[in-house]
């Protein structure tokens, strides 16, 4: 998103130590000589940065939520606003921005700052070229939406470290009817438009929203999920008995009087809206359903593969990883074919925790341990380490039910709150051992929390580029460094290396079934029974994964694609530089310049690779 409020035309950057001022009354003698003042010319990169600078705060000062996201708390009271008046206002500062940029002379530009510019052009142009889409999204399903956004952030982003941050979370609760006023407005429109979420969506979405309106003060429960979590917030300020009252009585007044009526409002839409929902799942059915779909392919994959080429490139892919699977197979002396030891994998206790608080603290534990030994081998593959703390947290009860199976969440700019891997324990039977390491170092460490916090902490780079991603490059990474750690000789058990493959295995099948759902007109039916036939994944988690793949059509097909080009810039460096090539310089190039493009990041191998040739 952009804003629509411009700053200020930009002004000369002064580089002088100080103002030039007037001299004192006239003397008779003669002054000393003064020295000269040295001013230094605003080169063109200066003038390129100063305005990604002023485009990103623009965006900043329109996103509540990416403020807080950010640690800034500008607007801590305030949620987004979904009206259509607030879009319609970003696509005409995306116009301005652009005219903007033309004042720049590219030719003039240093290498970063060219880069930059060429991604900034290329964000403006494609959420102007993108509003043509604007009503072809769930703004609620089972994955996330705006139900499941307003507890997540107060309670994993809302930090409370003065009374005035406590105040603005009540504002936040109070200023819930009226984002879902707006949220239940884009639903209509939707709607309208014949674009409602498949049937099996309404039940997720309606059960997580009631969760949140459960326990004191909405019943005779324990305290809600909000509640607890502001009144644990607010116990750990210095406030007196009768001022951390106060606060947790305004808090319980705002629930009851603004958050457990837009709740049961939205509820009560939503039930409405679920009658008129149908069973066809891909998006080749609503009106120019395939170009939206081969467009966000484009988007998603930063790549021009047609939804054929993606759905043969995963064919090719499930068949070489199986064939790598029964080799292992038969290094465990397994006697039976491979289908018959995906059943056993699927449900030999040996691979599992108890699904019991016992088992889930020992499930964190061990996970926890996985990353701290892998941060112990980093200076084998990389030049520079992230100074972002880490940890691992279970996926909170109110959202563990419908959320994915893991996921990331990054530092906040100030490094007041570390990144989080989350591992969703809501049934352990999803969460085999073997599959633990490769997770862990796909959401953490080498994954996730290395490349986004290095983005973060990038002191030459613009903020559009150190907070901004690109999925394929994001999670292209993240799939890599599950092999990566296999290259220094971890994945020790043969079962934790099986892991490693179903997990890619599975990324393959998404190239499969993400197009075969949306392009090729496959049923949620034939699309989980290629999963079931195909990888050693419970039905519980496959049947889970086909409806994620059904709301967020083309996301799923960005990991193998990502990771497919990570590995063949590595091989062509390798090739290229012979006895020159370093692993960890290799990592240094696709880190340095946080995510980009899959086409940008080949140039900028192919720069490396000529700069260490010379």
């Amino acid at each position: 998103m952009t804003s629509i409020l411009l700053q200020r035309a930009l002004l000369p950057i002064a580089v002088s130590a100080a103002l030039l001022t007037g001299c004192g009354p006239q003397q008779q003698t003669t002054p000393a000589p003064q020295p000269a003042v040295v001013v230094q010319q605003q080169t063109e990169s200066d003038k390129a940065n100063a305005l990604f600078e002023q485009i990103f705060m623009a965006q900043v000062k329109r996103n509540p939520l990416l403020q807080t996201r950010l640690g800034i708390k500008d607007d801590y009271d305030k949620w987004h606003d979904l009206s259509d008046e607030h879009y319609q206002a970003s696509l005409q500062l995306a116009r301005q921005h652009l005219a903007m940029l033309q004042a720049i002379d590219v030719s003039k530009l240093d290498d970063n700052s060219r880069v930059s510019y060429l991604l900034m052009q290329q964000d403006l142009q494609q959420e102007l070229d993108d509003a043509k889409w604007q009503l072809y999204s769930y703004p609620v399903n089972q994955m996330s939406g705006t139900h499941s956004r307003v507890p997540s952030v107060l309670i994993n982003q809302h930090s409370i470290s003065s009374e005035s941050d406590a105040k603005a979370y009540i504002a936040r609760l109070n200023a819930v009817p009226k984002l879902f006023s707006q949220l239940q407005q884009q639903l209509q429109a939707r709607a309208e438009a014949g674009i409602i979420a498949p049937a099996f969506v309404f039940p997720h979405v309606i059960s997580a929203s009631e969760n949140v309106i459960k326990g004191a003060p909405f019943d005779e429960g324990p305290d809600s999920t909000l509640l607890a979590d502001f009144s644990s917030k607010v116990a750990k300020l210095n406030l007196n008995e009768h001022a951390s009252k106060l606060l947790i009585d305004e808090a319980k007044v705002a629930l009851l009087t603004s958050v457990k009526p837009a709740y049961s409002s939205l509820i009560n839409y939503l039930q409405t809206l679920q009658q008129k929902a149908g069973n066809l799942d891909g998006v080749w059915r609503f009106k120019d359903g395939d170009a939206f779909y081969n467009n966000a392919l484009k988007r998603t994959t930063t790549t021009n593969l047609s939804a054929s080429e993606i759905h043969q490139l995963g064919l090719d892919e499930v068949a070489r990883i199986h064939s790598e699977m029964r080799a292992i197979m038969q290094k465990t002396g397994f006697d039976g074919d491979l289908k018959a030891f995906f059943n056993f994998m699927q449900t030999d206790e040996q691979f599992y925790y108890p699904d019991t608080e016992e088992g889930k603290a020992a499930y964190l534990a061990d996970a926890t341990a996985v990353i701290d030994h892998m941060r112990s081998r980093l200076n084998e593959l990389f030049l520079v380490t992230p100074k972002a703390e880490m940890i691992v947290k279970a996926v909170e009860p109110f959202r563990e039910q419908s959320a994915g199976k893991a996921f990331y969440q990054q530092p906040s700019m100030d490094g007041s709150r570390p990144g989080i891997y989350y591992a969703n324990l809501y049934r352990m039977s999803d969460m085999p051992k073997y599959e633990q390491e490769a997770l862990a170092y796909h959401e953490g460490i080498p994954g996730h929390h290395m490349q986004l916090a290095i983005a973060q902490e990038l002191e030459d780079m613009p903020k559009f580029r150190r907070f901004g991603g690109y999925t394929a490059y994001i999670e292209g990474w993240g799939l890599y460094t599950e092999l990566l750690p296999k290259e220094i000789g971890l994945y020790q058990d043969p079962y934790s290396d099986f892991g490693r493959l179903a997990m890619e295995l599975w990324r393959a099948c998404r190239l499969v079934v993400d197009t075969g759902i949306h392009a090729k007109k496959w049923s949620r039916e034939e699309a989980i029974q290629y999963l079931l036939d195909n990888t050693p994944n419970t039905p519980t988690a496959i049947e889970k994964a086909i409806e994620r793949y059904i709301v967020m059509p083309s996301q799923a097909t960005a990991y193998k694609i990502g990771m497919i080009k990570i590995i063949e810039l590595r091989e062509k460096a390798k090739t290229a530089l012979g006895d020159k090539f370093d692993i960890r310089a290799f990592h240094d190039v696709v880190l340095k310049n946080g995510a980009v493009p899959l086409d940008v990041l080949e140039q900028l191998v192919d720069e490396y690779i000529a700069a260490t040739k010379a």
